[in-house]
């Protein structure tokens, strides 16, 4: 009988604008060996990006919080997440891949080339920061072998540094202070143990920081007031009052705005649901399509806005929401192969941790997640200014706009939940 053994993979995510291909800028030292001497990313020619390709990762991050929202503050980050099992997808074989494929929405080429051409798309900007960074972690352990070619894929797309470590106590502390490093502190941990069937840990990290095109200043109106949840209570709020140009309109189901950050690459959505409409029904209703219709239909007129100040944290593991999508082998140990990681050791998923934060301010947003994977082995217009007043649930979505992607989305229930 064959001792169990886990692959852990881990997934990081923050947003910053520049690629971290190693761990080596990290200002912790690193108890760890590494295994990239001979493994250099690639400059190869760009493939064939799918013309749909960023329609498909609208419809994920749709469908990922269809299936992720439980009536409470939710917040996910649908680009780290595709980053982090697009990276793990290239260890898939059969119909483990086939399965994780559906799930994503592309292949497993498509969606290498897809982000072969995105992450080299993003160029540091003024008033914006956006990081990813992603290293894979493995067991200093010579019964355990992962395959160069897994290494390779991941070091040409995402620029994955390798690692060989102990897998102890301080690796823990290496791996969250890796973490906290790359998401400027907002997510300080995704590991509280490693255990010792624990063989590996895929990490990225994503972190975001943008000013407001437009802040809110001293002469905003700033005032207290009252959030009305759907439970019948009511939160005590600060609200960020302004005039927005970005009307938006989903018919009679809802209403809201965007608000750009500096640059206009990126910016912020909410949509306030109808009075009648819960935000669970309202969200059920949100697909890939509805989403790119809302924030692709703008309307440039006035409209006075109120927005609360709010911070929020989130913690789920994904594996049931990516179940539902389909992506369910993966997760058996019978059924899974990832043998394009190891031919020595059988693997299966057995956590997608998923870590985010988010604070919305008068100067701007900063949000960052995590997601990690923890795998196992055998071992309209009118002539009245319209107003969007968010004073009850809504949507947000934290989007790049040449894409309509959305890198953040969530639904604030609670604004001091």
């Amino acid at each position: 009988m064959r001792k169990t053994r886990v692959l852990s993979l881990l997934l990081a995510l923050s947003l910053l604008f520049v690629l971290v291909p190693t761990l080596s800028g990290c200002r912790h030292k690193i108890v760890a060996t590494d295994l990239m001497a001979g493994i250099t990313p690639r400059e190869s020619e760009p493939a064939t990006v799918p013309d749909d390709a960023s329609a498909f990762a609208v419809d994920f991050a749709a469908r990922l919080f269809r299936a992720t929202y439980d009536g409470k503050n939710t917040l996910l980050s649908p680009l780290s997440a595709l980053v982090a099992l697009a990276m793990t997808a290239n260890g898939a074989a059969g119909e483990t891949r086939a399965q994780m494929e559906s799930a994503l929405g592309m292949t497993v080429g498509e969606l290498n080339a897809f982000f072969a051409a995105y992450l080299a798309s993003l160029k540091k900007d003024d008033g914006v920061t956006l990081a990813v960074a992603d290293s894979i972690w493995l067991r200093d352990d010579p019964r355990f072998s992962v395959k160069e070619d897994f290494l390779q894929i991941n070091a040409d797309v995402y620029r994955a540094g390798a690692f060989r470590a102990p897998f102890d106590k301080t690796t823990v502390k290496d791996v969250n202070q890796w973490v906290k490093d790359h998401t400027d502190g907002l997510i300080d941990s995704i590991l509280d143990d490693l255990r010792d069937d624990d063989l590996a840990l895929l990490v990225n990290a994503l972190l975001f920081d943008g000013k407001w095109a437009s802040p809110y200043t001293l002469n905003t109106q700033k005032s207290s007031g009252l959030f009305h949840k759907e439970d019948g209570t009511d939160a005590t709020v600060t609200f960020l009052s302004g005039g927005e140009y970005r009307y938006l309109s989903d018919g009679d189901r809802a209403v809201g705005f965007i608000k750009p950050y500096v640059g206009g690459r990126y910016a912020f959505a909410a949509l306030l649901p109808a009075k009648g409409i819960a935000i669970a029904d309202y969200i059920a209703t949100l697909d890939g399509e509805r989403i790119a219709k809302i924030l692709g239909s703008v309307e440039r007129v006035a409209v006075e806005t109120k927005l609360p100040k709010f911070k929020t944290r989130f913690e789920t593991d994904l594996k049931d929401a990516l179940s539902k999508m389909g992506m369910t082998d993966a997760f058996l140990l019978e059924k899974a192969d990832f043998s394009g990681i190891s031919e020595t050791t059988p693997l299966y998923i057995g956590k997608v941790r998923h870590k985010t934060f988010i604070e919305v301010g008068e100067k701007g947003t900063r949000a960052g997640a995590v997601t990690a994977v923890r795998g196992k082995t055998a071992s309209a217009q009118s002539d009245e200014v319209p107003s969007v007043i968010l004073d009850r649930p809504f949507v947000y979505i934290l989007f790049d706009t040449t894409t309509n992607i959305p890198l953040f989305i969530g639904a604030l229930n609670d604004p001091n939940g």
